[in-house]
Protein backbone atom coordinates (compact mmCIF):
# COMPACT_ATOMS: atom_id res chain seq x y z
CA UNK A 1 0.00 0.00 0.00
CA UNK A 2 1.54 3.79 -1.08
CA UNK A 3 2.08 6.25 1.61
CA UNK A 4 -1.00 8.31 -0.08
CA UNK A 5 -3.57 5.03 0.02
CA UNK A 6 -2.76 4.92 3.76
CA UNK A 7 -3.16 8.68 4.80
CA UNK A 8 -5.98 7.99 2.76
CA UNK A 9 -7.12 4.66 4.10
CA UNK A 10 -6.81 6.99 7.71
CA UNK A 11 -9.02 9.74 7.16
CA UNK A 12 -12.13 8.80 9.52
CA UNK A 13 -14.91 10.48 6.41
CA UNK A 14 -17.85 9.16 8.07
CA UNK A 15 -17.23 11.28 11.02
CA UNK A 16 -16.90 14.27 9.55
CA UNK A 17 -20.28 16.28 9.63
CA UNK A 18 -18.93 19.71 8.68
CA UNK A 19 -17.21 19.37 6.17
CA UNK A 20 -13.98 20.95 7.21
CA UNK A 21 -11.89 20.10 3.66
CA UNK A 22 -8.61 22.06 4.40
CA UNK A 23 -8.53 19.42 7.26
CA UNK A 24 -9.22 16.54 4.61
CA UNK A 25 -6.91 17.79 1.99
CA UNK A 26 -4.01 18.17 4.75
CA UNK A 27 -4.56 14.87 6.20
CA UNK A 28 -1.83 13.67 3.20
CA UNK A 29 1.10 15.75 4.64
CA UNK A 30 3.22 14.61 7.88
CA UNK A 31 1.50 14.30 10.82
CA UNK A 32 3.23 17.66 12.32
CA UNK A 33 2.19 19.63 9.59
CA UNK A 34 -1.02 18.52 9.43
CA UNK A 35 -1.07 18.99 13.46
CA UNK A 36 -0.14 22.60 12.49
CA UNK A 37 -2.92 23.07 10.15
CA UNK A 38 -5.60 21.36 12.58
CA UNK A 39 -4.12 24.23 15.44
CA UNK A 40 -4.16 27.31 13.53
CA UNK A 41 -8.16 26.01 12.26
CA UNK A 42 -9.40 25.53 15.20
CA UNK A 43 -8.71 28.87 17.04
CA UNK A 44 -10.09 30.39 13.33
CA UNK A 45 -13.21 28.36 13.73
CA UNK A 46 -13.55 29.10 17.58
CA UNK A 47 -13.60 32.35 16.77
CA UNK A 48 -15.76 32.41 13.93
CA UNK A 49 -18.49 30.26 15.67
CA UNK A 50 -18.34 32.76 18.77
CA UNK A 51 -19.21 35.10 16.13
CA UNK A 52 -21.78 33.77 14.40
CA UNK A 53 -23.30 31.86 17.34
CA UNK A 54 -24.08 35.15 18.91
CA UNK A 55 -25.68 36.83 16.13
CA UNK A 56 -28.00 34.16 15.37
CA UNK A 57 -29.01 33.68 19.35
CA UNK A 58 -29.30 37.42 19.56
CA UNK A 59 -30.14 38.56 15.74
CA UNK A 60 -27.52 41.57 16.29
CA UNK A 61 -25.09 42.70 18.45
CA UNK A 62 -26.25 45.38 20.89
CA UNK A 63 -23.52 48.13 21.55
CA UNK A 64 -21.91 46.81 24.99
CA UNK A 65 -21.22 43.42 23.53
CA UNK A 66 -19.97 44.86 20.26
CA UNK A 67 -17.52 46.63 22.80
CA UNK A 68 -16.54 43.53 24.35
CA UNK A 69 -16.29 41.23 21.61
CA UNK A 70 -14.15 43.54 19.69
CA UNK A 71 -11.51 43.64 22.60
CA UNK A 72 -10.99 40.35 22.84
CA UNK A 73 -10.81 39.40 19.19
CA UNK A 74 -8.29 42.50 18.92
CA UNK A 75 -6.80 41.41 22.04
CA UNK A 76 -6.07 38.28 21.14
CA UNK A 77 -4.21 39.27 17.63
CA UNK A 78 -2.08 41.76 19.87
CA UNK A 79 -1.04 38.80 21.83
CA UNK A 80 -0.12 37.00 18.91
CA UNK A 81 2.11 40.03 17.42
CA UNK A 82 3.18 40.57 20.55
CA UNK A 83 4.02 36.57 21.22
CA UNK A 84 2.52 36.92 24.73
CA UNK A 85 -0.49 35.40 26.40
CA UNK A 86 -0.46 32.77 29.03
CA UNK A 87 -3.21 30.52 27.78
CA UNK A 88 -1.92 26.95 27.25
CA UNK A 89 -3.63 27.15 24.17
CA UNK A 90 -2.60 30.52 23.14
CA UNK A 91 1.46 29.12 23.47
CA UNK A 92 0.50 26.44 21.55
CA UNK A 93 -0.77 28.42 18.30
CA UNK A 94 2.11 30.42 18.60
CA UNK A 95 4.64 28.20 19.08
CA UNK A 96 3.16 26.20 16.18
CA UNK A 97 3.28 29.88 14.24
CA UNK A 98 7.13 29.49 15.30
CA UNK A 99 7.66 26.45 14.07
CA UNK A 100 6.43 26.39 10.87
CA UNK A 101 7.06 29.99 10.12
CA UNK A 102 3.55 31.15 9.31
CA UNK A 103 3.20 35.18 8.54
CA UNK A 104 0.82 36.56 11.08
CA UNK A 105 -0.86 38.46 8.04
CA UNK A 106 -3.68 35.79 7.54
CA UNK A 107 -4.95 36.44 11.06
CA UNK A 108 -4.51 40.00 11.10
CA UNK A 109 -6.83 39.63 7.73
CA UNK A 110 -9.34 37.26 9.75
CA UNK A 111 -9.52 39.76 13.17
CA UNK A 112 -10.86 42.41 10.60
CA UNK A 113 -13.66 40.46 8.62
CA UNK A 114 -14.65 39.11 12.31
CA UNK A 115 -14.59 42.88 13.42
CA UNK A 116 -16.34 43.66 10.35
CA UNK A 117 -19.54 41.11 11.19
CA UNK A 118 -19.36 42.60 15.22
CA UNK A 119 -20.29 46.04 13.55
CA UNK A 120 -22.13 45.05 10.55
CA UNK A 121 -25.66 43.18 10.24
CA UNK A 122 -24.84 42.10 6.20
CA UNK A 123 -22.92 44.06 3.88
CA UNK A 124 -24.21 47.12 1.94
CA UNK A 125 -22.51 46.54 -1.38
CA UNK A 126 -21.16 43.46 -3.19
CA UNK A 127 -17.94 45.19 -3.09
CA UNK A 128 -18.51 45.62 0.64
CA UNK A 129 -18.87 41.49 0.65
CA UNK A 130 -15.83 40.88 -1.49
CA UNK A 131 -13.46 42.39 0.76
CA UNK A 132 -15.08 40.87 3.77
CA UNK A 133 -14.71 37.95 1.96
CA UNK A 134 -11.15 38.15 1.69
CA UNK A 135 -10.30 38.50 5.30
CA UNK A 136 -12.91 35.55 6.18
CA UNK A 137 -11.54 33.21 3.59
CA UNK A 138 -8.59 34.59 2.93
CA UNK A 139 -7.30 34.04 6.07
CA UNK A 140 -7.61 29.97 6.28
CA UNK A 141 -7.07 29.50 2.76
CA UNK A 142 -3.42 31.74 2.73
CA UNK A 143 -2.26 29.32 6.19
CA UNK A 144 -3.23 26.25 4.21
CA UNK A 145 -1.35 27.53 1.25
CA UNK A 146 1.71 28.10 3.45
CA UNK A 147 1.95 24.97 5.04
CA UNK A 148 1.60 22.90 1.48
CA UNK A 149 4.15 24.65 -0.23
CA UNK A 150 6.70 24.38 2.98
CA UNK A 151 10.00 22.55 1.74
CA UNK A 152 10.67 20.21 4.16
CA UNK A 153 14.53 20.70 5.05
CA UNK A 154 16.51 18.60 7.61
CA UNK A 155 14.39 19.18 10.91
CA UNK A 156 12.81 22.62 9.64
CA UNK A 157 10.91 23.76 6.71
CA UNK A 158 11.87 26.34 4.06
CA UNK A 159 9.21 29.17 3.10
CA UNK A 160 7.06 28.27 -0.09
CA UNK A 161 8.84 29.52 -3.38
CA UNK A 162 5.88 31.73 -4.18
CA UNK A 163 4.16 34.28 -2.82
CA UNK A 164 1.45 32.54 -0.73
CA UNK A 165 -1.38 35.42 -0.98
CA UNK A 166 -1.07 35.58 -4.38
CA UNK A 167 -1.66 32.49 -4.55
CA UNK A 168 -4.45 31.71 -2.14
CA UNK A 169 -6.59 34.49 -3.18
CA UNK A 170 -8.42 32.89 -6.52
CA UNK A 171 -9.15 29.63 -4.38
CA UNK A 172 -10.49 31.04 -1.15
CA UNK A 173 -13.00 33.40 -3.20
CA UNK A 174 -13.98 30.38 -5.27
CA UNK A 175 -14.38 28.12 -1.67
CA UNK A 176 -16.00 31.66 -0.27
CA UNK A 177 -18.71 32.24 -2.77
CA UNK A 178 -19.58 28.18 -3.51
CA UNK A 179 -19.82 27.99 0.98
CA UNK A 180 -22.71 30.51 0.49
CA UNK A 181 -24.22 29.41 -1.77
CA UNK A 182 -23.83 25.91 -0.19
CA UNK A 183 -24.83 27.26 2.98
CA UNK A 184 -27.72 29.27 2.22
CA UNK A 185 -30.57 27.58 4.23
CA UNK A 186 -28.88 26.71 6.97
CA UNK A 187 -27.54 30.43 7.76
CA UNK A 188 -30.82 32.13 6.99
CA UNK A 189 -32.41 29.95 9.42
CA UNK A 190 -29.86 31.27 11.84
CA UNK A 191 -30.05 34.84 10.62
CA UNK A 192 -27.22 35.05 9.07
CA UNK A 193 -26.95 36.78 5.79
CA UNK A 194 -24.22 36.55 3.23
CA UNK A 195 -25.96 38.45 -0.30
CA UNK A 196 -25.29 42.02 -0.25
CA UNK A 197 -27.96 44.62 -0.04
CA UNK A 198 -27.41 45.98 -3.17
CA UNK A 199 -27.77 42.62 -4.85
CA UNK A 200 -30.45 41.94 -3.29
CA UNK A 201 -32.43 44.67 -3.84
CA UNK A 202 -31.52 44.11 -7.62
CA UNK A 203 -33.70 41.24 -7.82
CA UNK A 204 -36.17 42.40 -5.47
CA UNK A 205 -35.47 40.32 -2.04
CA UNK A 206 -35.08 41.22 1.20
CA UNK A 207 -34.68 39.28 4.30
CA UNK A 208 -38.05 38.24 5.41
CA UNK A 209 -38.46 36.73 2.04
CA UNK A 210 -35.23 34.86 1.76
CA UNK A 211 -35.94 33.67 5.42
CA UNK A 212 -39.43 32.03 4.24
CA UNK A 213 -37.40 30.43 1.32
CA UNK A 214 -35.01 28.70 3.46
CA UNK A 215 -38.11 27.19 5.52
CA UNK A 216 -39.51 26.03 2.09
CA UNK A 217 -41.25 28.92 0.45
CA UNK A 218 -40.83 28.60 -3.27
CA UNK A 219 -37.45 30.05 -4.73
CA UNK A 220 -38.29 33.05 -6.76
CA UNK A 221 -36.94 34.08 -10.03
CA UNK A 222 -34.94 36.98 -8.41
CA UNK A 223 -33.21 34.83 -5.87
CA UNK A 224 -32.68 32.09 -8.70
CA UNK A 225 -30.97 35.25 -10.86
CA UNK A 226 -28.72 36.27 -7.82
CA UNK A 227 -27.68 32.42 -7.36
CA UNK A 228 -26.81 32.67 -11.07
CA UNK A 229 -24.74 35.90 -10.51
CA UNK A 230 -22.96 34.19 -7.49
CA UNK A 231 -22.43 30.96 -9.60
CA UNK A 232 -21.22 33.73 -12.63
CA UNK A 233 -18.62 35.12 -10.46
CA UNK A 234 -17.04 31.79 -8.23
CA UNK A 235 -17.00 30.70 -12.00
CA UNK A 236 -14.34 33.58 -12.75
CA UNK A 237 -12.62 32.70 -9.34
CA UNK A 238 -12.60 28.83 -10.58
CA UNK A 239 -10.78 29.84 -13.87
CA UNK A 240 -7.91 32.08 -11.99
CA UNK A 241 -7.75 28.66 -9.29
CA UNK A 242 -6.96 26.86 -12.38
CA UNK A 243 -4.49 28.77 -13.62
CA UNK A 244 -2.84 29.13 -9.69
CA UNK A 245 -2.67 25.16 -9.90
CA UNK A 246 -0.71 25.09 -13.19
CA UNK A 247 1.66 27.33 -12.14
CA UNK A 248 2.19 25.82 -8.64
CA UNK A 249 1.62 22.36 -8.09
CA UNK A 250 5.18 21.84 -9.71
CA UNK A 251 6.82 23.91 -6.99
CA UNK A 252 5.31 21.47 -3.99
CA UNK A 253 6.02 18.58 -2.83
CA UNK A 254 4.48 15.29 -4.68
CA UNK A 255 1.93 15.11 -1.35
CA UNK A 256 1.08 18.68 -1.16
CA UNK A 257 0.90 18.99 -4.97
CA UNK A 258 -1.91 15.66 -4.06
CA UNK A 259 -3.92 17.98 -0.80
CA UNK A 260 -3.96 20.93 -3.27
CA UNK A 261 -6.13 19.01 -5.90
CA UNK A 262 -8.07 17.38 -2.60
CA UNK A 263 -9.10 20.73 -1.53
CA UNK A 264 -9.91 22.11 -4.93
CA UNK A 265 -11.61 18.93 -5.75
CA UNK A 266 -13.79 19.44 -3.06
CA UNK A 267 -15.43 22.46 -3.79
CA UNK A 268 -15.47 21.68 -7.15
CA UNK A 269 -18.06 19.26 -6.48
CA UNK A 270 -20.42 21.55 -4.85
CA UNK A 271 -19.80 23.94 -7.62
CA UNK A 272 -20.94 21.60 -9.93
CA UNK A 273 -24.27 21.34 -7.85
CA UNK A 274 -25.12 24.63 -8.05
CA UNK A 275 -28.03 24.91 -10.56
CA UNK A 276 -30.15 28.26 -10.28
CA UNK A 277 -32.49 27.20 -12.91
CA UNK A 278 -34.02 23.88 -11.22
CA UNK A 279 -32.16 23.49 -7.77
CA UNK A 280 -34.31 23.83 -4.27
CA UNK A 281 -30.04 25.09 -3.07
CA UNK A 282 -30.86 22.55 0.57
CA UNK A 283 -28.46 20.85 2.21
CA UNK A 284 -29.61 17.99 1.01
CA UNK A 285 -28.73 19.03 -2.66
CA UNK A 286 -25.97 20.58 -2.11
CA UNK A 287 -23.99 19.38 1.07
CA UNK A 288 -22.26 15.79 -0.28
CA UNK A 289 -22.12 12.87 1.76
CA UNK A 290 -19.55 11.28 3.74
CA UNK A 291 -19.49 8.38 0.94
CA UNK A 292 -19.32 10.90 -2.02
CA UNK A 293 -16.80 13.10 -0.08
CA UNK A 294 -14.80 9.98 -0.11
CA UNK A 295 -15.52 8.94 -3.33
CA UNK A 296 -14.23 12.29 -4.57
CA UNK A 297 -11.14 12.44 -2.79
CA UNK A 298 -10.02 8.68 -3.83
CA UNK A 299 -10.52 9.96 -7.44
CA UNK A 300 -7.90 12.68 -6.60
CA UNK A 301 -5.39 9.44 -5.02
CA UNK A 302 -6.21 7.63 -7.84
CA UNK A 303 -4.79 9.65 -10.34
CA UNK A 304 -2.32 10.89 -8.66
CA UNK A 305 -0.66 7.14 -8.21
Amino acid sequence: MTDLQQKFDAIRFEEITHHPNILIAAAFWDEERYQAARECYRIMRYIDDLVDDHKSANRQFLPNDRTQFTGWVEGWLEQLKAQAGTDPAHRQLLATIDQFRIPLWPFADFARAMIYDIHHDGFPTIKAFLNYAEGASLAPASVFVHLCGLQKHGDGYELPPFDVRTTAMPCAMFSYLVHVVRDFMTDHRNHLNYFPLDLMQQHGLTLENLARMAHGAPLSEGFREMMRSYKALAGKYLQETQEMKARVSPLLEPNSRVSLEVVFSLYLMVYERIDPDHGTFSPEELVPTPAETRQRVWEVVEGAE
